[in-house]
């Protein structure tokens, strides 16, 4: 080899190298991807979504049944809690499924745990599609709850998930999965939900059973897809079946390196079993990722995205929109996010951790600008930041919250961990499900709530794109980022800077 060969065969190594990265992801991979996602978080945001169209009509036929039953009509104060348990009850489901999702991971694999998980969808629709002919509206309260329970484990293992099957270079990429399918469901149930397809007076128990078909389709394409690999290494010790899932979702020869991070994890894993999710609590290694997951989980439904949702119909009718075209419009705003998701996508190939302080702070500046900004114009201007904020989410919170869980915690204690962030989640839903009514200056907390999270992301959380997940959890015991911090004579980071 000359001299010059010698001094340009480190810039070689970086272009091979970069062009490792951003090579596409194996088909089969793509594949395995949407088998996951379709029967999982699309149903969380489908199941969200679709209940609003038929409002009206399921309070109809609740009135009309209790007419029957009692030959009085129902009280508007029960009319109104028995709705509010319909549409409520799902969250509960959700924590359930969010408690139970991590155990069921460990015990029948994440594959075999989402193949199950398709029961609690069809005993749902069925219940649901069967009300209406038995005259019997108990029977929405049950499945709705079914409905919860499918997607508490839905949106607590298909990440997982995903983050174990996806090679280390399109990990953020290839997650973004989890982000894309919530929003293609709360478009699918919003376009569905139009008038004229399902949404109907007529059509409503249709409407609501139709959670069955992203189940049968799940049921039908998963089976062609392997288990987790880094499942079927380290927690079955299953090195041909762990081979054989590489190869189809990597390719023949594009499994080496991850295989030797794999191996590298499970000597470290060797011995210890999977933790539970109060153990973490106990293990003050964990200490700072545990409370990450807490707050980012938290602040995902506690910035205000589903405030916006809450009243959009009343921002829009305050711009002057028609209100026989707000439907429609509302329609925009989760194509909108669901467009948002998808290049959020090319977004992962860059840095996550900048992605997820950058858009924080935007939606800061929105909240803003909507609270401070005076003049008649201010329902444009609300209506502007509507869909700025939609942006915002789906670039940030709204896609790499999920990825971070998968990237901070190794094997052992990854589903305790999901358990941990998914039930925060669903208890901040209900909980701003519940109090937001009586939130008077709602977009200022929300305001609080976005530069707190951003400023703790910029203080505590690392980089953690290309990084193996032994790397990663070294750098948060090591403290070498809040060493840093201390170096820069930063002095609010002082209390964070001593090792962990």
């Amino acid at each position: 080899m000359t001299k010059r060969d010698t001094e340009y065969q480190p810039l070689l190594e970086g272009i091979t190298e970069t062009k490792q990265k951003i090579k596409c992801p194996n088909t089969s991979l793509l594949l395995a991807i949407c088998a996951a996602c379709i029967g999982g978080t699309f149903q969380y945001g489908y199941n969200i979504s679709i209940i609003n169209s038929p409002t009206k009509s399921v309070q109809n036929f609740i009135n009309q049944t209790w007419l029957e039953r009692y030959e009085e009509n129902i009280s508007e104060q029960y009319l109104t809690l028995l709705w509010s348990s319909i549409v409520s009850i799902f969250t509960i489901g959700g924590f359930i499924g969010a408690t139970i999702g991590g155990t069921l991971a460990i015990k029948f694999g994440r594959k075999g745990t989402l193949m199950m998980n398709n029961a609690f969808a069809l005993l749902a629709a069925l219940l649901m599609g069967l009300s209406y002919p038995t005259g019997l509206f108990e029977l929405l309260i049950i499945g709705r709850f079914f409905t919860g329970v499918n997607a508490g484990i839905g949106i607590c293992v298909q990440p997982l998930y995903l983050g174990e099957i996806a090679p280390r270079a399109l990990r953020g990429a290839m997650a973004m999965g989890t982000s894309i399918f919530i929003t293609g469901g709360i478009l699918t149930g919003q376009v569905i939900g139009l008038n004229e397809l399902l949404g109907k007076e007529e059509y409503w128990p249709i409407l609501l059973s139709t959670t069955c078909i992203p189940a049968f389709l799940q049921l039908l394409i998963l089976p062609w897809f392997p288990e987790s690999p880094r499942y079927l290494l380290i927690d079955r010790g299953d090195d041909v079946g762990c081979g054989t899932a590489m190869k189809q979702l990597h390719g023949t020869d594009n499994f080496d390196r991850e295989r030797e991070d794999m191996e590298r994890e499970r000597i470290s894993a060797m011995g210890i079993k999977p933790k539970k999710p109060w153990e973490l609590f106990m293990d003050r290694s964990l200490r700072w990722q545990v409370l990450t997951i807490i707050l980012i989980n938290a602040a995902q439904q506690l910035n205000g995205i589903n405030a916006i949702y809450f009243y959009t119909d009343y921002v829009f009718e305050e711009a002057g929109i028609p209100e026989v075209n707000i439907p429609y419009v509302t329609v925009g705003t989760g194509a909108c996010e669901c467009l948002t998701a998808l290049t959020c996508v090319s977004v992962n190939y860059c840095s996550e951790y900048r992605c997820f302080i950058s858009k924080y702070l935007e939606a800061c500046m929105e909240y803003i600008a909507e609270l401070l900004s005076p003049g008649p114009w201010i329902p444009y201007l609300s209506m502007g930041c509507v869909f700025a904020f939609i942006l915002s989410f789906g670039m940030g919170p709204g896609g790499v919250t999920n990825i971070l869980i998968t990237e901070l915690f190794t094997q052992t204690t990854r589903p305790a961990a999901y358990m941990i962030g998914g039930s925060v989640n669903w208890l901040s839903f209900f909980f701003i499900g519940m109090a937001f009514p009586f939130i008077v200056y709602c977009f200022l907390v929300f305001l609080v709530v976005c530069v707190l999270v951003a400023v703790y992301i910029f203080l505590v959380v690392p980089e953690t794109k290309n990084k193996t997940f032994l790397e990663i959890q070294t750098e948060f015991q090591s403290g070498e980022k809040r060493k840093a911090s201390k170096a820069d004579h930063s002095p609010s980071t002082t209390l964070l800077s001593t090792p962990l």
